[in-house]
């Protein structure tokens, strides 16, 4: 019986990271974190807050990368600002959103990216 459920849920994971979009040209591939919705006191936020939150994050996890990314060396010229599995600040609003088994997912430019952070944790728009 576990054996199944586990097969099952094998197939379910690759079916999901098949239907991830591929970046082409210079676009990064991104995904969102989950946004709170409740405030540290307990409260909790109205869906259109919590919304307007997640729509205007600077904070990201790039799960794929164009082929073309990073690779004008004149615009670049110390290689690659962010790889694969780094977490990013980018621009608020950045780049096309697009939704895939409820996680938000973001296309944005390569020079889009800001910084590269540890720990996203910490990190909110001020």
């Amino acid at each position: 019986m576990a054996e199944a459920v586990k097969k099952i849920k094998e197939a379910k994971e690759s079916r999901v990271a098949h239907q991830l979009p591929d970046p082409k040209g210079w676009k990064i591939l991104v995904a969102l974190p989950e946004v709170k919705t409740q405030t540290e006191g307990g409260i909790y936020m109205p869906d259109s807050l919590s919304s307007a939150e997640h729509t205007a994050s600077i904070v990201g996890c790039v799960l794929k990368l164009g082929p073309l990314a990073y690779g004008d060396e004149n615009k670049f010229p110390t290689g690659p600002w962010c790889k694969e599995g780094d977490w990013i600040v980018m621009r608020s609003y950045s780049g096309t959103r697009i939704r895939v088994h409820d996680q938000e997912l973001r296309l944005i430019n390569d020079d889009t990216v800001e910084a590269v952070v540890e720990d996203p944790r910490g990190v909110s728009r001020a």
